[in-house]
């Protein structure tokens, strides 16, 4: 998980997996853009994977249960986020927990996470980011 964390960070990426054959594999998309594509059109690559991310909130890990991912770290994670990941028996580190993970302008609840914020079935909760994606 250090070998993720230090390539987060040097190469200022927003995700990298180490995807269960051993390959790392870099995004640097913001929000939950990446993991929402991967989940949906790639999800072999989430399977036992090990996930380091800048921020997670409750719709990643949506994303990261529904892969099948194995671990993660982030630098930044929501309560709702860690309970999800928790409840699904996802390993779990992070270097700040917060009790939402903020909006661009910092002045609000990200959108992802507010649609996420009453929903506990992964699912559905890819669902939503489904119908507010293709809203855009």
């Amino acid at each position: 998980m250090e070998e993720l964390i230090k390539i987060l960070h040097s190469e200022k990426l927003t995700l990298v997996v180490k995807s269960a054959d051993g390959k790392v594999h870099r995004f640097s998309q913001r929000g939950v853009k990446d993991l929402f594509t991967l989940v949906t059109t790639q999800p072999a690559l989430l399977c036992q994977a090990l996930i380091a991310d800048k921020a997670v909130g409750k719709a990643a890990a949506a994303c990261m249960i529904q892969g099948g991912v194995l671990q993660v770290h982030a630098d930044v994670m929501s309560q709702p986020a860690l309970s999800l990941l928790q409840a699904h028996g996802v390993k779990t580190s992070y270097s700040t927990l917060v009790d939402h993970i903020i909006n661009r302008t910092g002045d609000g609840w990200c959108p992802m996470e507010r649609l996420s914020r009453d929903e506990s079935d992964p699912a559905a909760i890819i669902t939503k980011i489904k119908d507010f994606l293709a809203s855009k």
